[in-house]
């Protein structure tokens, strides 16, 4: 399956409680047993104001259902065709 990173606006992302973390992650697994197997949620990256989301998902449309039906904002939705890291380079 692809690979998404999606990009979420969430004002004051970098202050919020580890109980509100727990509530939106919480959330989002409850969206994505309902989905399952069709999307999948790695692990995302939590900064000042945006939320880095990492996804495996049949398509762009099942990452954007799973924002939808959970009520997280969507600001980008970009497909990952390559990694690379330090070893790519040697």
């Amino acid at each position: 399956m692809p690979r998404f990173v999606i990009e979420r606006s969430i004002p004051g992302a970098g202050t919020l409680s580890g109980s509100e973390l727990h509530d939106i992650s919480a959330k989002s697994n409850e969206v994505l047993a309902s989905m399952a197997p069709r999307a999948q949620w790695s692990h995302s990256y939590v900064t000042d104001d945006k939320i880095y989301c990492v996804y495996i998902a049949d398509d762009e449309a099942a990452v954007r259902e799973h924002a939808a039906s959970g009520g997280f904002p969507v600001d980008v939705v970009a497909e990952v065709h390559a990694v690379i890291d330090p070893i790519t380079g040697n």
